[in-house]
């Protein structure tokens, strides 16, 4: 049966997400490793189907100021995916990759910026991965877009794109071990709701 909204889906629809969601994450821990020079793991994810107001509140202080990186879905599966970037992380893959300190989000030059973007499309590009692979279907993606912002205005974008189909959020929260440090990992995946279909079929979700 067919479902009109994120919220009905099952706790086998929701297992199914959280099995892409560790092998996404494996496959970006495998990618950092090489890009990072470091031993980079990712602990098991967690999927949440939330509302905007308690995805938001999960998330941390809507005043905090992130990065994001988001890029559009196309083909088989349509929708939004964006990954954010927190201080602590941003620094710490920051300092690996261009060997010096981060900085204050609102100080980021270009160099800060095009590093921040490459890792953030690296580990969308490895859930995407992970997503075609189990469900064989064809998923095309966007050039990445960056953004530094509250998160309350960050979030507010992919509603504002996908509010139409559901106001609630398909969340997917790990750590990723760098070096020994354990640093958050937020990615956010919306499909619209004939794509989510889609996935549930070829999953075997009824």
């Amino acid at each position: 049966m067919a479902i009109n909204k994120y919220d009905e889906m099952n706790e086998l629809g929701i297992d199914m997400m959280r099995e892409i969601g560790s092998i996404g994450g494996g496959n970006a821990a495998t990618a950092l490793s090489s890009i990072l020079n470091a031993q980079v793991n990712m602990e098991l994810p967690r999927v949440e189907v939330l509302g905007f107001n308690a995805a938001l509140k999960s998330l941390g202080d809507p005043e905090d100021v992130v990065a994001a990186i988001f890029v559009e879905l196309s083909g088989e599966i349509e929708g939004v995916m964006l990954f954010i970037a927190d201080t602590e992380f941003s620094h710490a893959v920051l300092a690996r990759m261009i060997g010096r300190p981060g900085t204050d989000f609102l100080e980021l030059d270009e160099i800060d910026s095009s590093a921040l973007t490459e890792i953030g499309n690296i580990v969308i590009a490895s859930y995407v991965t992970a997503l075609s692979t189990l469900t064989n279907v064809k998923v095309e993606l966007s050039v990445p877009q960056f953004g530094v912002n509250m998160l309350g205005g960050i979030m507010s974008l992919p509603m504002a794109m996908m509010g139409q189909y559901s106001d609630r959020i398909m969340m997917i929260k790990g750590k990723f071990k760098i070096g020994g440090q354990a640093l958050n990992s937020h990615m956010l995946l919306l499909p619209d709701v004939k794509s989510l279909n889609v996935l549930m079929k070829k999953l075997g979700v009824e």
